[in-house]
Protein backbone atom coordinates (compact mmCIF):
# COMPACT_ATOMS: atom_id res chain seq x y z
CA UNK A 1 0.00 0.00 0.00
CA UNK A 2 1.19 3.44 -0.78
CA UNK A 3 1.37 5.58 2.44
CA UNK A 4 1.28 9.48 1.66
CA UNK A 5 3.49 11.18 4.13
CA UNK A 6 0.67 13.76 5.12
CA UNK A 7 -1.37 11.21 7.48
CA UNK A 8 -3.40 12.76 10.58
CA UNK A 9 -5.51 9.62 10.86
CA UNK A 10 -5.30 5.79 10.68
CA UNK A 11 -8.92 4.55 10.21
CA UNK A 12 -8.31 0.42 11.40
CA UNK A 13 -11.68 -1.90 10.85
CA UNK A 14 -13.02 -5.03 12.29
CA UNK A 15 -13.67 -8.24 11.04
CA UNK A 16 -16.20 -9.20 8.11
CA UNK A 17 -15.92 -6.08 6.26
CA UNK A 18 -12.91 -3.48 4.40
CA UNK A 19 -11.94 -0.25 4.38
CA UNK A 20 -15.12 0.89 2.76
CA UNK A 21 -16.86 1.26 5.92
CA UNK A 22 -14.32 3.84 6.67
CA UNK A 23 -15.91 6.05 3.79
CA UNK A 24 -17.90 8.32 5.54
CA UNK A 25 -16.00 9.02 8.41
CA UNK A 26 -13.07 9.80 6.46
CA UNK A 27 -14.71 12.35 3.91
CA UNK A 28 -16.09 14.01 7.41
CA UNK A 29 -12.87 14.08 8.49
CA UNK A 30 -11.18 15.63 5.34
CA UNK A 31 -14.15 18.39 5.86
CA UNK A 32 -12.33 18.92 9.28
CA UNK A 33 -8.66 19.55 7.41
CA UNK A 34 -7.46 16.11 8.14
CA UNK A 35 -5.76 13.54 6.13
CA UNK A 36 -6.54 9.93 6.76
CA UNK A 37 -5.58 6.40 5.07
CA UNK A 38 -7.30 3.18 5.94
CA UNK A 39 -4.91 0.12 5.31
CA UNK A 40 -6.65 -2.95 4.91
CA UNK A 41 -6.14 -6.41 7.00
CA UNK A 42 -2.93 -8.69 5.39
CA UNK A 43 -3.42 -10.67 2.39
CA UNK A 44 -6.77 -8.16 1.74
CA UNK A 45 -5.63 -5.42 -0.29
CA UNK A 46 -7.72 -6.11 -3.35
CA UNK A 47 -11.32 -5.34 -4.31
CA UNK A 48 -14.39 -6.57 -2.84
CA UNK A 49 -15.68 -8.73 -5.73
CA UNK A 50 -12.06 -10.40 -5.93
CA UNK A 51 -11.83 -10.98 -2.08
CA UNK A 52 -15.22 -12.87 -1.96
CA UNK A 53 -14.75 -15.19 -5.01
CA UNK A 54 -11.54 -15.99 -3.47
CA UNK A 55 -10.14 -14.96 -0.51
CA UNK A 56 -6.64 -15.71 0.26
CA UNK A 57 -5.91 -18.94 1.30
CA UNK A 58 -2.62 -17.21 3.63
CA UNK A 59 -5.48 -14.83 5.57
CA UNK A 60 -6.55 -18.14 7.17
CA UNK A 61 -3.38 -18.41 9.40
CA UNK A 62 -4.02 -14.37 10.50
CA UNK A 63 -5.05 -14.30 13.65
CA UNK A 64 -4.76 -10.75 16.29
CA UNK A 65 -0.83 -10.70 16.53
CA UNK A 66 -0.20 -10.87 12.80
CA UNK A 67 -2.82 -7.87 12.30
CA UNK A 68 -1.83 -5.59 15.13
CA UNK A 69 1.94 -6.35 13.71
CA UNK A 70 0.70 -5.48 9.96
CA UNK A 71 -0.58 -1.91 11.38
CA UNK A 72 2.43 -1.30 13.63
CA UNK A 73 4.58 -1.73 10.51
CA UNK A 74 2.07 0.88 8.87
CA UNK A 75 2.29 3.32 11.51
CA UNK A 76 5.86 3.33 11.88
CA UNK A 77 6.53 3.96 8.07
CA UNK A 78 5.14 7.75 8.63
CA UNK A 79 7.02 10.49 9.56
CA UNK A 80 4.83 11.42 12.56
CA UNK A 81 2.29 9.61 14.80
CA UNK A 82 -1.29 9.78 13.83
CA UNK A 83 -4.25 9.64 15.74
CA UNK A 84 -5.88 5.98 15.27
CA UNK A 85 -9.24 5.39 15.40
CA UNK A 86 -10.33 1.88 14.97
CA UNK A 87 -14.12 0.02 14.99
CA UNK A 88 -14.99 -3.75 16.44
CA UNK A 89 -11.91 -5.69 16.21
CA UNK A 90 -10.18 -2.35 15.12
CA UNK A 91 -10.98 -1.09 18.23
CA UNK A 92 -9.26 -3.73 20.44
CA UNK A 93 -6.37 -3.33 17.69
CA UNK A 94 -6.03 0.38 18.45
CA UNK A 95 -5.73 -0.55 22.29
CA UNK A 96 -3.10 -2.87 21.75
CA UNK A 97 -1.10 -0.11 19.46
CA UNK A 98 -1.46 2.25 22.14
CA UNK A 99 -0.05 -0.10 24.36
CA UNK A 100 2.84 -0.18 22.38
CA UNK A 101 3.31 2.97 22.24
CA UNK A 102 2.10 4.33 18.37
CA UNK A 103 -0.29 6.60 17.82
CA UNK A 104 -0.62 10.14 19.70
CA UNK A 105 -3.73 8.97 21.09
CA UNK A 106 -6.77 6.25 19.87
CA UNK A 107 -10.60 5.91 19.54
CA UNK A 108 -11.96 2.68 20.26
CA UNK A 109 -15.59 2.73 18.70
CA UNK A 110 -17.65 -0.44 19.53
CA UNK A 111 -13.99 -2.10 20.64
CA UNK A 112 -13.91 -5.80 20.98
CA UNK A 113 -12.66 -6.43 24.00
CA UNK A 114 -9.39 -7.10 25.38
CA UNK A 115 -8.34 -9.79 27.54
CA UNK A 116 -9.84 -9.11 30.88
CA UNK A 117 -13.44 -7.99 29.59
CA UNK A 118 -15.87 -11.01 29.53
CA UNK A 119 -18.41 -10.83 27.02
CA UNK A 120 -22.40 -10.60 27.37
CA UNK A 121 -24.78 -13.57 26.51
CA UNK A 122 -25.50 -11.20 23.03
CA UNK A 123 -21.97 -10.78 22.21
CA UNK A 124 -21.55 -14.74 22.87
CA UNK A 125 -24.78 -15.26 19.97
CA UNK A 126 -22.62 -12.78 17.65
CA UNK A 127 -19.80 -14.51 17.40
CA UNK A 128 -21.52 -18.00 18.00
CA UNK A 129 -21.80 -18.62 14.01
CA UNK A 130 -17.90 -18.57 13.94
CA UNK A 131 -16.84 -20.21 16.99
CA UNK A 132 -19.42 -23.40 16.22
CA UNK A 133 -18.08 -23.73 12.90
CA UNK A 134 -15.87 -27.02 11.66
CA UNK A 135 -12.49 -26.61 12.12
CA UNK A 136 -12.98 -22.25 12.19
CA UNK A 137 -10.05 -21.21 13.77
CA UNK A 138 -8.04 -21.98 10.48
CA UNK A 139 -10.35 -20.74 8.40
CA UNK A 140 -11.12 -18.37 6.20
CA UNK A 141 -15.49 -17.92 6.91
CA UNK A 142 -18.18 -16.16 6.21
CA UNK A 143 -21.45 -14.47 7.75
CA UNK A 144 -24.63 -14.54 6.12
CA UNK A 145 -27.07 -11.62 5.13
CA UNK A 146 -29.16 -12.46 8.32
CA UNK A 147 -26.51 -12.51 10.76
CA UNK A 148 -24.45 -9.45 9.09
CA UNK A 149 -28.37 -7.93 9.94
CA UNK A 150 -29.01 -8.90 13.45
CA UNK A 151 -25.35 -8.16 14.67
CA UNK A 152 -24.43 -5.14 12.79
CA UNK A 153 -27.44 -3.28 10.94
CA UNK A 154 -30.53 -4.13 12.87
CA UNK A 155 -31.63 -0.57 12.87
CA UNK A 156 -31.62 -0.08 9.41
CA UNK A 157 -34.23 -0.76 6.76
CA UNK A 158 -34.13 -4.23 5.31
CA UNK A 159 -33.31 -2.65 2.06
CA UNK A 160 -30.79 -0.79 4.11
CA UNK A 161 -29.12 -3.76 5.38
CA UNK A 162 -29.56 -5.18 2.25
CA UNK A 163 -27.40 -2.53 0.53
CA UNK A 164 -24.81 -2.34 3.76
CA UNK A 165 -24.08 -6.22 2.96
CA UNK A 166 -23.78 -5.98 -0.51
CA UNK A 167 -21.48 -2.79 -0.43
CA UNK A 168 -18.63 -3.77 2.45
CA UNK A 169 -18.94 -7.54 3.49
CA UNK A 170 -16.27 -9.99 2.67
CA UNK A 171 -14.91 -13.15 4.04
CA UNK A 172 -12.70 -13.22 7.26
CA UNK A 173 -9.98 -15.39 9.40
CA UNK A 174 -11.70 -17.11 12.13
CA UNK A 175 -9.00 -17.35 14.24
CA UNK A 176 -9.35 -13.68 15.65
CA UNK A 177 -12.77 -14.93 17.47
CA UNK A 178 -11.39 -17.94 19.13
CA UNK A 179 -8.44 -16.08 20.43
CA UNK A 180 -10.68 -13.74 21.82
CA UNK A 181 -13.48 -16.57 23.22
CA UNK A 182 -10.67 -18.19 25.14
CA UNK A 183 -8.88 -15.14 26.44
CA UNK A 184 -8.57 -16.04 29.95
CA UNK A 185 -6.50 -18.74 29.16
CA UNK A 186 -4.11 -16.95 26.09
CA UNK A 187 -2.47 -13.59 25.87
CA UNK A 188 -2.92 -12.90 22.32
CA UNK A 189 -5.42 -10.17 23.42
CA UNK A 190 -3.67 -8.59 26.26
CA UNK A 191 -3.50 -5.20 27.32
CA UNK A 192 -1.80 -3.70 30.09
CA UNK A 193 -4.32 -1.48 31.95
CA UNK A 194 -1.55 0.30 33.92
CA UNK A 195 0.60 1.26 31.26
CA UNK A 196 0.68 5.24 32.44
CA UNK A 197 2.96 5.88 29.02
CA UNK A 198 -0.01 5.10 27.16
CA UNK A 199 -1.27 8.24 25.18
CA UNK A 200 -4.96 9.53 25.72
CA UNK A 201 -8.00 6.66 24.37
CA UNK A 202 -11.27 7.53 24.29
CA UNK A 203 -14.06 4.57 24.05
CA UNK A 204 -17.31 4.50 21.97
CA UNK A 205 -19.93 2.16 22.57
CA UNK A 206 -23.54 2.49 21.02
CA UNK A 207 -26.47 1.53 23.60
CA UNK A 208 -28.03 -0.79 20.67
CA UNK A 209 -24.82 -2.67 19.99
CA UNK A 210 -25.26 -6.36 20.08
CA UNK A 211 -22.25 -7.65 18.60
CA UNK A 212 -19.99 -5.67 21.43
CA UNK A 213 -22.74 -4.56 23.89
CA UNK A 214 -22.34 -0.65 25.93
CA UNK A 215 -21.83 -2.89 28.74
CA UNK A 216 -19.02 -4.65 27.25
CA UNK A 217 -17.41 -1.00 26.74
CA UNK A 218 -18.57 0.03 30.43
CA UNK A 219 -15.97 -2.99 31.86
CA UNK A 220 -13.43 -2.13 29.25
CA UNK A 221 -13.38 1.66 30.73
CA UNK A 222 -13.55 0.26 34.37
CA UNK A 223 -10.00 -1.37 34.14
CA UNK A 224 -8.34 1.16 33.24
CA UNK A 225 -10.00 3.12 35.49
CA UNK A 226 -8.47 1.02 38.66
CA UNK A 227 -5.29 3.02 37.85
CA UNK A 228 -5.60 6.70 38.18
CA UNK A 229 -2.70 7.88 36.13
CA UNK A 230 -4.17 5.85 32.96
CA UNK A 231 -8.09 6.09 34.22
CA UNK A 232 -6.86 10.09 33.84
CA UNK A 233 -6.03 9.67 29.84
CA UNK A 234 -9.00 7.49 29.64
CA UNK A 235 -12.64 8.28 28.58
CA UNK A 236 -16.06 6.96 27.77
CA UNK A 237 -18.77 7.85 25.88
CA UNK A 238 -22.31 5.90 24.82
CA UNK A 239 -24.41 7.47 21.91
CA UNK A 240 -27.71 6.24 22.06
CA UNK A 241 -29.91 4.12 20.29
CA UNK A 242 -26.78 3.37 18.06
CA UNK A 243 -26.17 -0.38 17.06
CA UNK A 244 -22.84 -2.09 15.95
CA UNK A 245 -22.95 -0.26 12.76
CA UNK A 246 -22.64 3.33 14.00
CA UNK A 247 -19.96 4.33 12.13
CA UNK A 248 -22.16 4.68 8.78
CA UNK A 249 -25.84 4.08 9.95
CA UNK A 250 -27.71 7.26 10.17
CA UNK A 251 -26.13 9.72 13.29
CA UNK A 252 -22.80 8.64 11.80
CA UNK A 253 -21.89 12.07 11.74
CA UNK A 254 -22.24 12.98 15.08
CA UNK A 255 -20.02 10.11 16.27
CA UNK A 256 -17.25 11.32 13.74
CA UNK A 257 -17.76 14.77 15.01
CA UNK A 258 -17.29 13.63 18.52
CA UNK A 259 -13.83 11.76 17.72
CA UNK A 260 -12.14 14.85 16.04
CA UNK A 261 -14.31 17.06 18.85
CA UNK A 262 -12.62 14.95 21.54
CA UNK A 263 -9.13 14.92 19.90
CA UNK A 264 -9.05 18.37 19.13
CA UNK A 265 -10.00 18.94 23.24
CA UNK A 266 -6.93 16.57 24.13
CA UNK A 267 -4.63 18.63 21.71
CA UNK A 268 -3.66 15.36 19.90
CA UNK A 269 -3.84 16.34 16.25
CA UNK A 270 -1.31 18.69 14.77
CA UNK A 271 -2.90 22.32 14.72
CA UNK A 272 -3.96 21.93 18.54
CA UNK A 273 -0.44 20.51 19.52
CA UNK A 274 1.29 23.79 17.41
CA UNK A 275 -1.09 25.84 19.59
CA UNK A 276 -0.52 24.61 22.69
CA UNK A 277 3.22 24.69 22.00
CA UNK A 278 2.69 27.88 21.27
CA UNK A 279 1.41 29.42 24.58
Amino acid sequence: MSVSSNVDVVFIHGAWVGPSCWNNFRQHFERRGLRSIAPSWPFDDRPLEALRAAPDAALARVGVQEIVDHYEQIIRALPNKPLLVGHSFGGLFVQMLLDRGLGVGGVAIDSAPPRGVMPTPAAVRAGAGVLFSWLGWRRVLRISRESFAWGFTHNLTAAEQASAYDEHVIPTPGRPFFQAAFAPFISATKVRYDNADRTPLLLVAGERDRTVPAAMNEANFAQYCKHPAVRAKTELRTFAKRSHWIIAEPGWDEVAEACVDWAKSRALLATERATTAAL
